[in-house]
């Protein structure tokens, strides 16, 4: 299974600030991925990066994605629309100058549609006129002395454009609503914020099967194998996301996701970011759990062969030799815990020992009248415990 994982933006323990200084950190760190946040104006002193980063991008293969502007209104009516359009433009440019294998772009607000069938179609056709102008942007074969600059441009697909999941109720971007719109457009691919589905859905992403019925749905509905993922921890409330935080400290666990792509994601071409305020930290945080679920899985595989060759040299089934061997480790441990048993109980009669000559010195307490008898009354001698203040 193809995975990459990289940060969303320059690693922050990068000394420099440039995205080819970004790229080496990143690499040094043992990931192969990085996003780009173009969220807000690009300046064209920018593009001077981009295309060092493209040329490092294309001879290393290191994959490089960019994110368009966050606040976007292609729900809104025509003035709204061409502003976010005019925006996504720039994005466009400058992702053909970085060699971007994703183009990921919010939809916004539903504005004047409910969510439904008509919202979805207005989104299609939208995202339908994006994908052609990436075409355009990318170029034509019969151009070669106009892109000599980019090589890969002629070498490799263009970019696809990213529809991204949306973690607040008043947005377009339910996870049936990305996958229905990327299933009618081509070119465009689901960007799945775990996030935001697991904010949207109060909780949805808790275990491993929640996973699985999770991209079961995207493989029935959208049909594809390429996936595009961002993953950080997240406060959330009444189905609706409030900010990324490091993924310790959140409900939302990646221990789950590892565990599932693990499994059953030979079948996917994935790509995962790192949202998290700690960004290189938790994408290093996340190859380390999905290393470790690769492991165990192998560790189950390689006793279930050497328990299916011992079934068959002992002319059994292997789930009796299973049971057997269950038998045999709960006996070995019942017999650990009875052996430690008596040690433990042994020092029980010493420490009771002392109880007696304890209450001997209570009966000097009582003292006697002038005749030698007792006159009833309980008395202290209070003579001794006159410097005493409490």
């Amino acid at each position: 299974m193809p995975l990459k994982l990289g940060p969303a933006g320059v690693p922050l323990s990068c000394k420099g600030r440039t995205i080819v200084e970004g790229m080496d950190d990143i690499t040094v760190l043992g990931l192969d991925a990085m996003e780009v946040q173009t969220v807000r104006t690009i300046q064209p002193q920018h593009f001077d990066q981009y295309w060092q980063a493209g040329i490092l991008s294309w001879k290393s293969d290191f994959e490089m994605n960019m994110h368009g502007p966050y606040y976007a209104e292609l729900l809104g009516n025509k003035r709204e629309r061409n502003r976010t359009l005019s925006k996504m433009e720039t994005s466009l440019q400058a992702g053909k100058i970085i060699n971007a294998r994703h183009l990921t772009f919010h939809v916004g607000p539903y504005g004047e549609y409910d969510p439904g069938t008509e919202a979805n179609e207005q989104v299609a056709n939208v995202m339908s006129g994006i994908v052609e102008r990436v075409r355009e942007v990318w170029g034509v074969e019969g151009e070669e002395e106009d892109y000599a600059a980019f090589p890969w441009v002629h070498e490799s697909e263009p970019s696809l454009v990213g529809i991204e999941t949306s973690g607040r109720q008043e947005l377009w971007g339910t996870v049936e609503e990305v996958l229905e719109v990327c299933n009618h457009v081509e070119g465009t691919v689901p960007v799945l914020n775990m996030g935001h589905i697991h904010a949207r859905g109060h909780g949805r992403l808790r275990t491993s099967e929640d996973y699985a019925e999770l991209f079961d749905q995207a493989r029935e509905t959208y049909g594809g194998s390429t996936f595009y993922c961002h993953f950080a921890g997240v406060e959330h409330r009444m189905g609706n996301a409030l900010h990324y935080t490091q993924i310790k400290k959140s409900d939302l666990k990646f221990e789950p996701f590892a565990e599932y792509l693990a499994e059953e994601g030979d079948w996917m071409d994935i790509t995962i970011i790192s949202d998290s305020p700690l960004l290189e930290h938790d994408a290093m945080y996340m190859l380390q759990h999905y290393d470790k679920a690769r492991q165990r899985l192998l560790e189950i595989r390689a006793r279930d062969e050497r328990r299916a060759k011992l079934a068959a040299q002992q002319g059994i089934d292997p789930e009796e030799l299973k049971k057997r061997e269950e038998e045999a480790a709960a006996a070995r441990k019942s017999q650990l815990t009875g052996d430690d048993e008596p040690t433990k109980k042994a020092p029980e009669p010493t420490k009771k020992a002392p109880e007696p000559t304890k209450k001997a010195p209570a009966k000097k307490a009582v003292t006697k009248g002038k005749g030698g008898k007792s006159d009833g009354m309980i008395s202290f001698d209070e003579a001794a415990d006159e410097d005493d203040v409490f």
